[in-house]
C-alpha cells in the first residue's frame, strides 16, 4: 500500500514537472514568434547559451530561476506566464529581484512563518532552506512553484520581482 502511494506521488510530481516544461516550451516558442526572433538572436539578447534556449524550446531542460527571470525580463512578462501559471502575459515592468536569501527573509516575515514551519508544511529539507537563507543556492523552478502555492502568491512575488 505504501509503495502504491509513493508511486502515485512520484507520478503526480513527474506530471507537474512535465507540465512546467511543456508550458515553458510553448510560451517561449510563441513569444519568440511574436518578436520574430530565432534562438541565436534570443541568445544574443539575453546572453544565454543558444543550446540552453534550444533545449528549453524542446522541453528538454528545466530553467534555473535566474534563466527564468532573464527570459521573463526579455519578453516583459511574468515568470508565472512563462511556466503556465497565468494565462495572460501581463506586459509590464518588474523590479530587479533581490538576492533570494534576502527575499526568503522577507517572505517569512511577511507571511509570519518560521523556517521550521515552512520546512514542515512544504516537505522542503532543513538543509535546502538553510542554503537558500545563507545565499548559497537559488531555488529550482519547481521549488519556486511549491513556495508560491504554499504562500498563495505568484512566483514573481516569491522572486521579489513584484510587490
Amino acid at each position: 500500500m505504501n509503495f502504491v502511494r509513493l508511486w502515485d506521488n512520484f507520478l503526480s510530481k513527474g506530471h507537474y514537472f512535465m507540465s512546467i516544461l511543456s508550458n515553458l516550451s510553448e510560451r517561449l516558442k510563441e513569444l519568440m514568434a511574436e518578436a520574430e526572433i530565432n534562438t541565436t538572436q534570443l541568445a544574443a539578447q539575453t546572453r544565454l547559451d543558444a543550446s540552453v534556449i534550444a533545449r528549453l524550446r524542446r522541453a528538454e531542460r528545466m530553467p534555473s530561476s535566474a534563466t527564468l527571470v532573464i527570459l521573463a525580463d526579455c519578453f516583459h512578462c511574468s515568470a508565472d506566464y512563462l511556466i503556465g501559471r497565468k494565462d495572460m502575459p501581463e506586459e509590464r515592468t518588474y523590479r530587479q529581484r533581490p538576492p533570494f536569501s534576502e527575499q526568503l527573509s522577507f517572505l517569512l516575515a511577511h507571511f509570519g512563518v518560521t523556517k521550521y514551519k515552512l520546512e514542515k508544511d512544504t516537505g522542503l529539507t532543513e538543509e535546502t532552506v538553510n542554503r537558500w537563507h545563507r545565499g548559497r543556492y537559488e531555488p529550482s523552478v519547481e521549488s519556486l512553484v511549491r513556495l508560491a502555492d504554499y504562500f498563495g502568491c505568484s512566483v514573481d512575488f516569491i522572486l521579489g520581482r513584484e510587490t
